[in-house]
């Protein structure tokens, strides 16, 4: 998907960013088509896999920078490059700047060679708009048709201390994902974010519960156990999809017995996990986060989301 937010957070950052994306792929590739990467003067973001396809195709991508324009290469990833994977990938490559940046529309698509929009774009552009039916990624008939990236799932993060700080980090760059990070005021938060957290400093944290859709999952991690109960207690009340508590099995036992004096019934408390992640990966913040990302990603496959109205 065509994430014109990053897009637009690096165009404002670096001023010219030439984004690559896998318009098409045959056989056997190291990513899918629709994978992309933001290539700047001194940087980059995402990838579209590969090493030496990607390292040639950041080249390239740099040496357009000045110039600007757009370009397509067929890459034959064996004989050309010595990759084993042994398929042949199409790299398109456009330089992106505050001028040219694409409209928020729910496709994004352009011609790759001068050719009038086809019917068939124009079908996939008007079943996208009327219908909500977003088109896969794909080069058609000479255009380059790609869905806006928009947030499938509504991520809240409570608390941005270590683990929270190392949650973001392993989360942030999961396709898909917009996280809502809260704290109680703005000097916690880092000074640089990525472009799908929005940091939300509120002097009672349990009161922004009330702002989370009933749909978001939530990642319970302040440095407060009674703010953590709180939190608890208001979002079994506000409703969740799935909701995670760091803690021990000490911390759970206590907050089940308190939260059931609170009115929660056994049920609607058992639909909170803690210890959230693994506890075999250890308790350093980065092995949590590992954790909690595998039990993310894990949930989404299986389809375990569920809504719920309260307790």
């Amino acid at each position: 998907m065509f994430d014109l937010t990053v897009l637009s957070k690096a165009v404002a950052a670096h001023a010219r960013v030439a984004r690559v994306v896998i318009a098409d792929s045959k056989g056997s590739s190291p990513r899918e088509v629709g994978a992309a990467m933001l290539v700047w003067a001194d940087g980059q973001s995402g990838t579209i896999g590969g090493g030496a396809l990607e390292w040639q195709a950041a080249q390239r991508a740099r040496d357009m920078l000045a110039a600007g324009g757009q370009r397509l290469d067929h890459e034959a990833l064996g004989p050309k490059l010595g990759q084993c994977c042994g398929g042949a990938v199409t790299l398109l490559t456009e330089v992106y700047h505050a001028a040219n940046l694409p409209a928020p529309t729910p496709v994004i698509a352009r011609a790759t060679g001068g050719s009038a929009m086809p019917l068939a774009v124009k079908r996939l552009i008007d079943r996208a708009r009327g219908q909500g039916q977003a088109p896969a990624p794909q080069l058609l008939q000479g255009w380059m048709v790609e869905p806006l990236a928009a947030p499938t799932r509504q991520l809240w993060i409570w608390g941005a201390g270590h683990v929270g700080r190392a949650l973001v980090n392993v989360l942030a760059p999961l396709p898909g994902v917009a996280i809502t990070w809260v704290d109680t005021g703005a000097e916690r938060f880092p000074p640089d974010m990525p472009a799908n957290v929005s940091a939300l400093p509120v002097a009672d944290p349990a009161l922004a519960v009330a702002l989370a859709p009933r749909t978001a999952e939530h990642l319970v991690l302040t440095y407060s156990h009674a703010l953590d109960l709180e939190l608890c207690h208001r979002l079994l009340s506000h409703g969740f999809s799935a909701c995670g508590l760091i803690g021990s099995a000490t911390k759970w036992a206590r907050f089940r017995a308190r939260l059931s004096a609170l009115g929660h019934s056994s049920t609607a408390i058992d639909r909170i996990d803690c210890p959230i992640g693994d506890p075999s990966l250890g308790k350093h913040p980065q092995a949590i986060a590992i954790g909690v990302a595998s039990h993310f990603l894990t949930r989404r496959s299986r389809g375990q989301i569920r809504e719920n109205t309260g307790s």
